[in-house]
């Protein structure tokens, strides 16, 4: 017996949306994060580092996008993808103020 779309409750297909926002935009925001993460911190030239970094985000879009419908809830999802971009985001901080007086 197949369920057709229709026959699918509001609540799923919130939850579903959700999911792929947190994917799409969450997934992009790590994955910009991570890769100048990795750009400022690898004790190497700039430009190698900067295209490590820049291999390395596709990588973390992919777990990412991975984590956001392996959750069992939206709310992991977007708590997984969120907290992290928020600690990327303060280590980037943090490495540039070092760098950069």
């Amino acid at each position: 017996m197949k369920r057709t779309a229709a026959g699918l409750p509001l609540s799923y297909r919130l939850a579903v949306a959700s999911r792929s926002l947190a994917a799409l935009l969450g997934g992009y925001l790590l994955a910009s994060l991570g890769s100048v993460c990795v750009a400022l911190l690898l004790p190497m030239p700039k430009v190698d580092a900067t295209i490590i970094g820049l291999l390395l985000s596709f990588v973390f879009y992919l777990l990412a996008f991975l984590w956001c419908f392996a959750c069992r809830s939206a709310w992991r999802a977007w708590l997984g993808v969120l907290l992290p971009s928020l600690a990327l985001a303060l280590v980037d901080g943090l490495a540039y103020w070092m760098k950069n007086p």
